[in-house]
């Protein structure tokens, strides 16, 4: 056989371990890329609407909120329609082809003159996330092998889940010192890094010979893929409207300095990269009750944070809850995904990211019009709330569909060929 034939099988211990180092570096550059504006806002609204800042400052950031929608828009474009376009391509080439996309977007954020052409840029950059993450996990799933097929996808989300304890802060200290753009110059770099890694360390894989767009488009004439996006889009939008505006909420309610805007990013980070892999492990068990779980502590978490978040004590458990039941969510809709979406396996595992980013859209966008309707920096964590109360129903609703059609368990398949029942 030739070379360029599925390697996996063969592969070491050690290769493995660092064929998804490569994968989960990537998920880093990802989670910089997309979560460091979150902590910049002030900064590059006075860079780039400076005569909006100097008028009103709230506005301004309500308005820097932009560029965090429009690269979650981006990502919701580019998941669904790389990864059906894209499907037979070798899994390797199409993740190096996609890091070389991140890598010229994010620079070109970083030098663009002004605020429309960076909007612009962030949207071009955020193309493929999805398809990243999506194909990425496809190949984590192999990697790993049946049984473990969650914790695959949380390996390579652990990326994203770090970045937010180590990449976002010290950037976001990179930005506050040295300009915003330096922060996102630093970013490409990361991205560069990765091409490299995934070049030298993960396994050749073939894409699917038997994907069409027709067949992976098929996922979408399927009612429970349609529940488990929506479940993903209003639900996680809860841990959006609080994110996005976390830095002025850290220092116009709680009172804490701008400095002290880092390390609260950390504990969002640490939360995340904790509930990432908890909710990768539970997933393997039960899809069904790890997402009643997450929810329940999400809800909770947001009501504790908006009645505590004058006192640092409560902003600091508040978020760290917030980021680790949220990530928590994020493999296990996933799977939910993979399960629901049947031989549509390329375009499922794309499309969580195309959910969670409406919801980061949604919740952003939700979260500045209260700020800028003059309800201030708690009124996004109430608005989180109801959106994850409206993604408990929707869950709850997806799943009573399931037993009333007396739906037990699916089949998944790999791309080795092995398949696995798992429990809906």
């Amino acid at each position: 056989m030739s070379s360029r034939t599925d390697q996996t099988s063969t592969l070491s211990p050690t290769r493995v371990r660092l064929a998804l180092l490569a994968l989960a570096l990537g998920g880093f550059g990802i989670g910089s890329t997309e979560f460091v504006a979150m902590g910049l806002l002030p900064e590059i609204g006075r860079d780039l609407l400076p005569a909006l800042a100097a008028s009103s400052p709230d506005d301004a950031n309500a308005q820097a909120g932009w560029i965090i929608s429009a690269y979650a828009l981006g990502v919701v474009v580019g998941a669904p329609t790389i990864a059906a376009l894209a499907a037979r391509w070798p899994r390797k080439r199409l993740l190096l082809a996609l890091l070389t996309a991140f890598t010229l977007g994010t620079v070109a954020s970083a030098v663009l003159p002004s605020f429309e052409l960076v909007l612009a840029a962030r949207f071009l950059s955020a193309l493929p996330h999805g398809a990243y993450f999506g194909i990425a996990s496809l190949v984590a799933a192999s990697l790993m092998g049946p049984g473990k097929r969650a914790r695959g996808v949380a390996l390579v989300l652990s990326g994203l889940t770090i970045a937010n304890v180590i990449g976002v802060p010290l950037i976001t200290w990179l930005g506050q010192a040295q300009g915003w753009r330096t922060a996102y110059l630093a970013v490409a770099g990361i991205f560069a890094l990765t091409f490299v890694a995934v070049a030298l360390a993960v396994p050749w894989q073939p894409g699917d010979p038997g994907a069409t767009m027709k067949r992976e488009l098929r996922a979408f004439s399927r009612a429970q893929v349609w529940f488990a996006l929506a479940i993903g889009a209003i639900g996680f939008g809860g841990l959006f409207a609080v994110y996005s505006y976390v830095a002025p909420l850290a220092t116009e309610v709680t009172g804490l300095p701008a400095a002290m805007v880092p390390v609260v990013l950390v504990a969002f980070g640490l939360g995340m990269t904790i509930g990432n892999f908890v909710g990768g492990r539970l997933a393997d068990w039960s899809v069904r009750r790890s997402m009643y779980l997450f929810f329940a502590v999400l809800a909770v978490s947001l009501f504790v944070l908006g009645l505590t978040a004058s006192n640092p004590v409560g902003l600091f458990v508040g978020v760290f809850l917030i980021g680790g039941s949220s990530a928590a969510l994020s493999p296990t809709i996933q799977a939910r995904l993979m399960d629901v979406a049947r031989d549509s396996q390329s375009i499922a595992a794309a499309l969580n990211h195309s959910a969670l980013n409406i919801g980061n859209s949604l919740g952003a966008l939700l979260g500045g019009l209260a700020i800028a309707g003059g309800l201030g920096y708690v009124a996004p964590i109430w608005i989180g709330l109801a959106l994850t109360f409206a993604g408990i129903a929707l869950a709850i609703a997806s799943f009573a569909i399931d037993r009333s059609r007396g739906r037990r368990g699916v089949v998944v398949p790999y791309a080795t060929g092995a398949m696995e029942v798992v429990e809906v």
